[in-house]
């Protein structure tokens, strides 16, 4: 049995892994690619002869992070494999998570359990988005970076977020052809522009990759249009041409469309948390629509209000890799003298705490300029648009449900009589869109509407991996699913 489990191994949880493990704690961490990093800095497969090639400027920590991780005798790695569900006995104090790799299954036991999954790509339901060749940023980023692979020699980006315009530049830099970077708000005003000067410091070189991609990205000839959204996507076997057209401030069609040919067309309107295992354990969760959406409630030592589960990096609120990897240290340190209390060291925890505060001050200006207009991304779904490509609902599916049901004003109730969220991915790719459509229609904020609840398995894996895991007693409260013994080795 282990001291600690680190689902994810990206910033925060590499972070929580060498602080835990530096104060003598026995660490595993858990993460589904094969290599540390997460998605931003995804390494290529071990099998590339090509030298590792350095992270971006505006992280100059990271190559010395990973590095530090993965040689660390306290840190044992489980790669390549699924969390599924983290499951507790109500009678011991050790938790286990459900594990799928290789098309086996086992658990893997530990004293306490931190939740460092990330976040993935916003999406957005309007007509054509799930033809082949629509994609998201953080996919097509992928590729880049782990497979060296183009998904197609011409695109058109399209979203809100400026690690779209990272995104674009990462695609030229490869040899594709950006033919128009479509941005759905404005330049920023002068007045957002002046408010965010004390966020600069310890930023600086942040700021100026980002500035550097834009005048790469011009003197390449790429098109960046502002106020400017993606209304429909079109093709016969595949994505062949998108339309775009002028919003107003509230993101709202003003003009008339223009049609741009493209192979591929990639989606950058931001990032959700990835909560699932957080709700699978029955952690509280509160909204923000800043900070991403569902984030996981925590204390200033980054618990839960789940016995034994702590939280660091995105599913807090998207606030990108500096904050996580100050999430990520305090976390390990306070897990550290929560089951070692001689190992608390104090002036490690204050430095954590201050470069969580710094951070904070950067990530608040992303947040408020750039945060999706979710009413404008509700309204380009038409009647016919698929909202929840797992079980083939559609708007007017989930609106006449609504109309038929004049009390009904919850996701939940919404989703147990149309089946939207009931697919393979629990809602992740359509919870935002039915929580909009709820809210428009019921004029309630969508914090009163509610969230997808989520269940064991929490992504999907094969049959015979869930099966694979023996019954043993009910699980305590917030477990979602019934303990079992371990299936093997950890």
């Amino acid at each position: 049995m282990h001291d600690l489990a680190i689902i994810g191994a990206g910033p925060a949880g590499l972070a929580a892994a060498i602080a835990a493990a530096d104060n003598g704690l026995d660490v595993v961490i858990i993460d589904e690619q094969q290599r540390a990093g997460g998605q931003i800095f995804r390494q290529p497969p071990t099998e590339f002869s090509e030298p590792r090639r350095p992270f971006a400027r505006g992280y100059p920590w990271a190559g010395q992070l990973i590095a530090d991780a993965e040689s660390h005798p306290g840190i044992h790695w489980v790669t390549g494999a699924t969390a599924f569900g983290v499951l507790r006995d109500a009678t011991t104090e050790p938790l286990s998570v459900a594990v799928s790799a290789a098309g086996a299954s086992r658990q893997i036991r530990a004293r306490r359990v931190l939740v460092a999954t990330g976040a993935y790509d916003l999406p957005v339901a309007f007509p054509g988005w799930t033809l082949p060749g629509v994609m998201m940023a953080g996919a097509v980023q992928g590729f880049i970076k782990s497979q060296r692979f183009l998904v197609a020699e011409r695109l058109v980006l399209a979203g809100s977020h400026p690690l779209l315009l990272v995104a674009a530049d990462q695609l030229v830099a490869a040899g594709a052809e950006v033919a128009e970077v479509a941005f759905a708000r404005g330049l920023p005003t002068v007045s957002e522009a002046w408010s965010s000067l004390g966020a600069i410091p310890g930023h600086i070189s942040l700021l100026a990759d980002s500035a550097a991609a834009v005048v790469r990205l011009k003197r390449a000839g790429v098109r960046i249009s502002t106020k400017t959204i993606v209304t429909s996507a079109t093709g016969a076997n595949r994505v062949s041409a998108v339309e775009l057209a002028r919003v107003d401030r509230d993101w709202r069609v003003i003009g008339p469309s223009r049609r741009v040919e493209t192979e591929a067309l990639v989606l950058g309107y931001g990032f959700q948390p990835s909560t699932e295992l957080a709700r699978q354990l029955g952690c509280k969760l509160d909204w923000s629509s800043p900070k991403g959406g569902w984030v996981v409630r925590h204390d200033d030592r980054m618990a839960t209000t789940s016995r034994g589960i702590y939280v660091a990096g995105e599913p807090t609120g998207v606030a990108g890799a500096e904050q996580s990897r100050a999430e990520g240290t305090l976390a390990g340190l306070c897990i550290a003298a929560d089951l070692k209390p001689s190992s608390i060291d104090t002036k490690k925890m204050d430095a954590a705490v201050t470069s969580i505060r710094s951070t904070r001050r950067f990530s608040r200006v992303v947040e408020r300029m750039f945060k999706p207009n979710r009413g404008g991304l509700t309204a380009l779904a038409d009647a016919q648009t698929t909202v929840c490509r797992c079980e083939l609902v559609t708007r007017e599916d989930i609106d006449s449900v609504l109309k038929q049901n004049p009390f009904m004003d919850t996701v939940s109730a919404t989703k147990l009589e149309c089946r939207s969220g009931m697919g393979p991915c629990q809602g992740r790719y359509c919870e935002m869109t039915v929580a909009g459509l709820v809210s428009e229609q019921r004029n309630r904020p969508i914090d009163q509407v509610g969230r997808f609840s989520a269940h064991v398995p929490v992504k999907p894996v094969p049959l015979s991996a869930y099966a694979a895991l023996k019954p043993a007693s009910a699980s305590g409260a917030g477990a979602g699913a019934s303990a079992c013994e371990k299936c093997g080795p950890a």
